[in-house]
């Protein structure tokens, strides 16, 4: 079977990205300095712990730079190959400043869900700013690419494994929600999902959703 332009150049960033993420050694156990251990050694946003359970955590994140396209849609999957390809071509130096980035994690996605369940949803992908470039971050040349700040803030976080898909997303959103009380407001027009694995990582998945919270 012919293997198309696109997917083809698909399967060879995924390659890049699991050598990135997929056989690091964690050196980051808790206690010690520097990245979660589900960063996989690569750099990803600061940010403190306030609360953890079973449930959910708390987590005050600092401000970050982030790289993010927008694609309007229904299939999640083909969504989230398509972004990938468009982010993934940024960071290989389709940028002003013709330089290649480091891959971070997470790839987040902002979802904003459609009325129902045939309506169209905008899913906003973005990948990581490595610190070096924060503060003179390269510009996309694509225009369907642009660079958004996360200021400051407080988000409710629920961590779940296994693959993500548009089955699975929002029945975790809606476990997150019923974790929170009456007092832990966040915004309910959009939520993160945040994937730290290649997908070729198979167990041990590590994802989240975050809830922006609005009360401080």
């Amino acid at each position: 079977m012919a293997i198309s332009q696109g997917s083809l150049v698909l399967l060879l960033a995924l390659t890049g990205f699991i050598v990135c993420t997929g056989f690091s050694i964690n050196k980051h156990d808790k206690g010690e300095s520097g990245p979660p251990f589900f960063c996989h050694e690569l750099e990803c946003p600061k940010f403190k712990e306030d609360y953890n359970s079973s449930d959910y955590q708390i987590r005050r994140y600092e401000t970050s730079k982030w790289v993010s396209t927008t694609i309007t849609g229904i299939d999640y999957q083909a969504a989230s190959e398509e972004a990938f390809l468009r982010l993934y071509e940024y960071i290989q130096g389709q940028n002003d400043q013709k330089v290649k980035i480091p891959m971070t994690v997470p790839v987040i996605n902002s979802v904003q869900p459609g009325l129902g369940p045939v309506c169209a949803s905008n899913f906003t992908f973005s990948f990581f700013v490595p610190f070096e470039f924060q503060s003179n971050t390269p510009k996309p040349t694509n225009p369907e690419l642009f660079l958004t700040t996360l200021d400051q803030h407080k988000a409710y976080v629920r961590v779940y494994s296994g693959f993500t898909n548009e089955k699975v997303f929002p029945k975790e959103a809606a476990a997150l929600a019923a974790a929170l009380n009456s007092t832990q407001t966040y915004d309910k027009s959009y939520y993160y999902l945040a994937g730290y694995d290649s997908p070729f990582v198979v167990h041990n998945r590590h994802n989240e959703i975050w809830f922006i919270a609005t009360e401080k």
